[in-house]
């Protein structure tokens, strides 16, 4: 029987970390996770022969927080998810402003592990002019 390691990968977490004496793993779900903030968190041009990879969503950095940049979040989030993470199934992303920093957008991805049709959901914020 297949483990959600053997069905969903295994690679070095991120952050990377040491865990006793070794750089640490993730596998699974967890992996997937770790996997869909590399993504979103790199730039275009970043990644030396894969060009358009990436979320780059620093590109929002100064960019007022108003719904229209949030709803160019949603899109740029969902092609980038779409083109680059294949072990997943987005369902939604939703941008929000950040209820503890008005300058800030709390992006919420809810997206199914295509493996195991399991529902799963990540957070991350991003920082914009405010």
């Amino acid at each position: 029987m297949k483990t959600n390691a053997d069905l969903l990968g295994k690679g070095i977490a991120f952050p990377p970390r040491i865990d006793g004496g070794r750089v640490a793993w993730s596998s699974g779900e967890d992996n997937v996770r770790e996997s869909i903030r590399v993504l979103l968190l790199t730039q275009n041009n970043e990644r030396l022969h894969l060009a358009a990879f990436g979320g780059d969503l620093s590109r929002f950095l100064y960019e007022p927080n108003t719904a229209a940049i949030r709803h160019q979040m949603e899109e740029r989030i969902k092609k980038a998810l779409t083109d680059w993470e294949p072990r997943i199934s987005v369902e939604s992303v939703t941008a929000a402003q950040s209820g503890d920093d008005p300058g800030a957008a709390t992006v919420t991805i809810a997206y199914r592990l295509v493996a195991t049709q399991q529902a799963e959901r990540v957070s991350l914020t991003v920082p914009l002019q405010g």
